[in-house]
């Protein structure tokens, strides 16, 4: 076990502290992804049938008072359904942002030692280079995943509501 961590260490090391922002954002994303997976899975079923129980226990639901209770019901629903959905969005722009962050600094460091060695330092000018393409490609791949996993939320989001609106009706 010990010979995992201390390669994962090794590596965040070599991206640089940029790197490690960019894993406290992921861990971050993935946890609200995972939330909003966890509501659907197992909390929306529940709250969806009492809000269409609470709608069907209306004696008319054709008046406009039936109608703005109707509308309030969606909105509550769709404020829970969309929940953390533009946080989630944030956070996977976010991500290739920081990676260019760690291009930026690790290119820094190829101009210094240019600058104080003239170029003559191949090693060090490779060490500067791996530090900028690393959180560059970390920053890329999260962005990626959490892309995917974003459209499949939002899609999922969308496709409740108009379960819930279609199920809210006013046949008599």
């Amino acid at each position: 076990m010990g010979g995992i961590f201390d390669a994962v260490l090794a590596f965040m090391d070599k991206g640089g502290d940029v790197l490690w922002l960019i894993a406290i954002l992921v861990f971050v994303m993935w946890t609200l992804i995972f939330e909003r997976l966890w509501y659907f899975t197992f909390t929306w079923r529940k709250e969806v049938f009492e809000v269409i129980k609470a709608w069907e226990a209306r004696p008319e639901r054709k008046s406009w008072n039936a109608k703005q209770v109707r509308m309030r019901l969606l909105s509550q629903s769709r404020e829970a359904i969309n929940a953390n959905l533009p946080v989630i969005a944030t956070l996977v722009a976010l991500c290739p942002l920081l990676g260019l962050l760690g291009t930026v600094t690790g290119m820094i460091e190829v101009f210094n030692v240019m600058a104080v060695t003239g170029g003559g330092d191949a090693k060090s000018m490779a060490g500067g280079v791996e530090r900028s393409t690393i959180p560059t490609m970390a920053g890329m791949v999260a962005a990626l995943s959490g892309l995917f996993a974003n459209t499949y939320i939002t899609r999922m989001a969308t496709r409740e509501q108009e379960y819930l609106q279609d199920n809210l009706t006013s046949d008599h």
